[in-house]
Order: C-alpha cells, then sequence, then structure tokens
C-alpha cells in the first residue's frame, strides 16, 4: 500500500466516523513557547485540548507535517529523520476510550481499510502507580476485540503515560499499538522489549489535571488525541526495513542520482545521500512556511539542516549547486497534498542557491582558519596535532566538515585529535539534547491571563507596524511566555527610532481607548470580505474564528485573547532586531501600574 493511499484511506475513515478535516498547520508553531517547530498533530489544537470550541467541532481528522531535530546528529541511519507527517484523530469532550480503541482496531485490521491481521498486533496500557490507577478500562476494551492477554503489556509512566507538557496541567494514560516485523508466526506472548515489535500508532486519554501539589484530579473535559506516523506505516506495510526504501523518498534519491551522474540503486542508501533526502525534505517545507536561514532559533536550524546537506554532497562528489534541484523533486512530489510548496517554490529555490553561494564563502573562511592553525605551529614540532577543540571549533562556528579537516591535515603532516573532537562534539550533543528538552518538548502552551494579554498585544503590533511600514508587513513567527512576547515580521530594514515610537504609540493609544474585543465564527470567505488579517491561510478550516479590536485590528486566531484592550497595561517595545534575511523581530512587554 502507497503512502498516499494510507493517507487518504485514514482521513476518510474517520470522516466517516464523524471526523471533520482540518488542514495540516504551518511547521512553525503559532504563540507556542515550548516548541521552536510544530513537532506533533496536537500543537495547532492546543487552544481547543484546553476547552476553548473548534469552529470545526469537536471530532476532527488531519495530516499534520512535523519537524524534530533533537536527534538531527543521528540523522543517516535507517531510522532518523527531521521531517515527517503525522496523522491523527482527536475528541474534544466527545466520545472517549471505548470509541477511540474501536477506530483504531477497526482501522487498523479493517479489510478495507489496512486489513493487518489480529495475530500480527500487540498493544500497551497504563499499569498504574501510586498516583493513578491501572487503566482497566482500555484493558478490556482490548480484549473484546479479540487481543489474547498475553499481546497485552501494562507499563508504567515511561512508557504509556503523557504529559503534563509542564509542572501541571492535562495529562493522562495513552494506548500503544505494535506490529511484529519479524519471523512468521509473531511470537504469542508480547515482549515490548523486542525490538521487533514496532509501535505504529498511539491513542492518549487526556483524563486528568496535575496540579501545584502533585495531586491527579479528573479533568472536566475528556480528550483523546492520537497519532500514526505516516512514513514509518508505509514502510511496514511494505515490508521494508525503513521508510528511505519507500517511494516517499524515490523521486529525491532519483534527482540525487541523475544530479551525480550515477545509475539509479535498488536497496539501502548511503548514509550521504540519506542525509541529503532528509535535510532538504525538511528544508523545502520549513522555506514553503516563511523561514528563512538566520543565526537563532528556527532559522539558524533551517540553515543548518542545508549546510549538513550541502557538506554530504560533497562527499558524494558534488561540486556544484544541487540543493534547489532536490528541492523541484521534493515539491513535485508533495506539492498536490501541500499547495504552499508550489506556491513558493520559486522563493524556496531562490533560498537555498543564495545559501549554497554563502556556504562557498563560509569553507573558504574555514580553510583560512584551518590554515591559521597550521601556521601556529612551530615547524621543529615532529608530532604536529590539531586538537579535538580547534577541530570541532572549524566544524561548529564555521561548519568546516570535520573529514575535510582530517584530509587537509593529513596533506600538511597533521594528525587531528579524533578523540579529544569526539569528546567536544559529545559535549555539544548533550546541551543540544538539553536544549531540545525545553525548545522542542512540545506540549499545551501556558494560557494564563498574562499570555492572552500579551497575544492580544501581538495583534495591536502587527496592525500598528502595518500602519507604520506598510502593507507588505506579515507575521512571520510568534512566541510568548507570560512575561513577554516576541513578533517576526516581514520587512527588510531596521526600524528606525522614530517608526519604533510610532509603533509604539499607535498599540497604547488602542489599550488607552480601552476597545472590546470580540469573537465571531464565521466562513474564511466571508473572513476576508470583512478585512480580517488572515496568515497561514493553508491552515484554516471552512469556518474560522475573527477576533476585533475595536477599530485597531481585525485578524483571524485561535485565541486565546482578553476581553477589552484596556486590560493589556502600557506596551513598551525593548529590542528589534533581525530574525533572518528579510524578516524583522520585535520583543515587547506588557507593564501594569
Amino acid at each position: 500500500m502507497k503512502e498516499a493511499d494510507i493517507r487518504r484511506k485514514y482521513i476518510e475513515f474517520f470522516k466517516s466516523k464523524g471526523h471533520q478535516e482540518i488542514k495540516s498547520a504551518p511547521v512553525i508553531p503559532e504563540n507556542d513557547p515550548t516548541c521552536l517547530f510544530t513537532t506533533a498533530g496536537m500543537h495547532p489544537l492546543v487552544p481547543y485540548l484546553q476547552g476553548a470550541k473548534h469552529p470545526a467541532g469537536r471530532r476532527l481528522t488531519d495530516f499534520q507535517k512535523c519537524i524534530r531535530t533533537g536527534d538531527i546528529d543521528e540523522v543517516g541511519d535507517a531510522v532518523h529523520r527531521t521531517f515527517f507527517e503525522m496523522l491523527g484523530n482527536w475528541s474534544l469532550g466527545d466520545y472517549f476510550k471505548k470509541e477511540a480503541i474501536g477506530f483504531s482496531f477497526e482501522f487498523l485490521t479493517g479489510k478495507e481499510n489496512l486489513n493487518i491481521p489480529v495475530d500480527m498486533l500487540a498493544v500497551t496500557v497504563f499499569a498504574g502507580d501510586e498516583d493513578c490507577p491501572f487503566d482497566a478500562e482500555a484493558f478490556e476494551i482490548w480484549k473484546s476485540h479479540g487481543i489474547p492477554e498475553a499481546r497485552i503489556a501494562k507499563l508504567g509512566k515511561k512508557d504509556n503515560w503523557w504529559g503534563p507538557a509542564g509542572v501541571t496541567g492535562p495529562c493522562g494514560p495513552d494506548t500503544e499499538m505494535f506490529y511484529w516485523t519479524g519471523p512468521l508466526p509473531a511470537p504469542e506472548v508480547f515482549d515490548p522489549a523486542d525490538k521487533r515489535w514496532v509501535e505504529i500508532w498511539n491513542d492518549v486519554f487526556m483524563q486528568y489535571n496535575k496540579t501545584a501539589d502533585g495531586t491527579f484530579e479528573p479533568l472536566a473535559q475528556k480528550n483523546v488525541d492520537t497519532g500514526m506516523g505516516l512514513e514509518r506505516v508505509t514502510a511496514i506495510l511494505q515490508g521494508k526495513t525503513s521508510c528511505y526504501e519507500t517511494e516517499i523518498f524515490a523521486p529525491i534519491f532519483a534527482k540525487l542520482d541523475e544530479i551525480r551522474k550515477v545509475e539509479p540503486v535498488e536497496g539501502a542508501r548511503s548514509s550521504s545521500e540519506r542525509i541529503i533526502a532528509d535535510h532538504l525534505r525538511a528544508a523545502t517545507f520549513i522555506l514553503a512556511d516563511g523561514i528563512t536561514p538566520g543565526k537563532v532559533d528556527q532559522p539558524y536550524v533551517l540553515r543548518r539542516l542545508i549546510r549538513r546537506a550541502i557538506r554530504e554532497g560533497r562527499k558524494l562528489g558534488i561540486e556544484g549547486h544541487f540543493t534547489s534541484q532536490i528541492a523541484e523533486a521534493v515539491i513535485g512530489e508533495f506539492g498536490d497534498v501541500y499547495p504552499e510548496l508550489r506556491e513558493k517554490a520559486a522563493v524556496i529555490k531562490e533560498e537555498l542557491d543564495r545559501e549554497e553561494k554563502q556556504f562557498a564563502i563560509t569553507l573558504e573562511k574555514g580553510t583560512h582558519e584551518f590554515q591559521k592553525l597550521i601556521d601556529r605551529v612551530p615547524p621543529h614540532i615532529a608530532k604536529k596535532v590539531i586538537s579535538g577543540k580547534n577541530a570541532f571549533n572549524l566544524y561548529e562556528t564555521y561548519g568546516f566538515p570535520t573529514e575535510l579537516t582530517v584530509e587537509m591535515a593529513r596533506e600538511k603532516g597533521f594528525e587531528v585529535d579524533r578523540a579529544g573532537y569526539d569528546a567536544a562534539f559529545a559535549r555539544h550533543q548533550e546541551l543540544s539534547r538539553a536544549g531540545a528538552e525545553q525548545k522542542f518538548k512540545g506540549g499545551l502552551a501556558d494560557s494564563s491571563e498574562e499570555t492572552a494579554r500579551l497575544h492580544s498585544a501581538t495583534h495591536l503590533l502587527q496592525a500598528a507596524l502595518r500602519k507604520v511600514l506598510g502593507e507588505h508587513v506579515e507575521q512571520r513567527g510568534s512566541n510568548i511566555t507570560a512575561e513577554r512576547l516576541r513578533f517576526d515580521f516581514s520587512h527588510e530594514e531596521k526600524m528606525t527610532p522614530e517608526q519604533l515610537k510610532q509603533a509604539e504609540d499607535l498599540v497604547n493609544d488602542a489599550i488607552r481607548r480601552d476597545l472590546p474585543i470580540t469573537c465571531e465564527e464565521m466562513s474564511v470567505e466571508e473572513a476576508k470580505k470583512s478585512g480580517a488579517m488572515g496568515l497561514f491561510e493553508n491552515k484554516y478550516t471552512a469556518n474560522v474564528k475573527v477576533y476585533t479590536m475595536g477599530d485597531a485590528s481585525k485578524e483571524i486566531c485561535g485565541g486565546p485573547h482578553a476581553s477589552h484592550t484596556g486590560e493589556l497595561g502600557h506596551f513598551r517595545i525593548v529590542k528589534e532586531e533581525s530574525s533572518s534575511r528579510g524578516v524583522r523581530r520585535i520583543k515587547a512587554v506588557l507593564e501594569h501600574n
């Protein structure tokens, strides 16, 4: 079964069960300070999982593009990827475990669906602990569908519990479904430690709220959040050991073979080929959602993905520019499913070409720094060594490939301290992972009153910037915590002090007038006709929420917001700086008397 068939079958199945299809959100989360990227299908649904009414109803389904870069250095093996698609279905206070598990079982085993034999499946459920009881309900539901007890493993919070995202908040047990990939017949007893059992689906039951004192109380609105990795399921159903061997990556590898002028190969691809395919697929999607290469946050990750792909291309002997050609293959493969790829095709290729040119300059700088290291070593020293710290600095600061450092060092009669380099690299990975646990942990973002006020302030700020700078200004990202807002917007030049003062005054004038903040549900077309600002339009469902703040702002948004602008306090811009090429960033706070 092909990826496109699985995607279509999934959506049609859940639509037949009363779910409304919603469009994939951008890979850049909106106003979620816990994540740089959308790492799961739940992120765009945060307000609705917290109780807000979704315009499309209480039963939803979609396929969501996701980015995870916590293990970026592991990409290149047969398993890891940075970009993937997640199939999901949700119940927002509607059905719960019986229906959710029933839907999962029917889709997995139904002849018109995935048609997986029951004896190829096993499941896990929450075992219970001192905080919350054993999930006997899920256990009995699986038994009622014919899953024998020996195939139902009871595991603890480490394996079968979701959340909360922070110290407190919604959380609950989950149940995971596994498929046997080893020799037939599958074992009668399920051993979760046996890696031949591969997880293919996860149903999360948000039924508790963890309070500040550490207790778990029942949630007023119980939700279901599910996720199935499309690439993984495709590989499993095709009997492949890796999704890189499926038709998903075939057009990308074919284009890479064409660029290299080599004959197509069957079976497994090299680490370099997999890195290029994964990284440039991810980069193409990130570029389509308005991010350009830069020095911090998402722009930095994007630059790292592109440059790592370029380095691997050089290992394969590719001399000229090639990344935009790979992007063309990605756009051709996914453009029908994600129209934004075709709409932004010219920009995507232009940015990739520009980054390749910039990286060539970077490599030249790295070569210059390498030569400085060589020149500092006295000629009379018998054993000439480039320290691991210096070799890693060439890689981290200048993006200089370590393999190139080793090769050039050998030509000059030097060695590279690989043990020292590996130690420096390991420290870097530990710091990256620690950061990833914070930046990429995902979950329900803060929805306090202060956050709602800052969210409202971003609407006023965008309206003010469009008046001061022009209507070319569009949101390119937003990050809000309880303390401050960060707003990225399209604009080429640094704002002058006078422009910053004008924007600040316009926002504070709207606050002073204490305008009512109202919300209406309407169709996308009605919202456009009403003059509402609508960014990332590809994510909107048939109906949307439009927030109006008097005559100051009218914008499509999911919330949360204050009820009057007068609640916001005094708005002050703290900093204005470059975020990435063609994108400026404002950091601002709300001060209260």
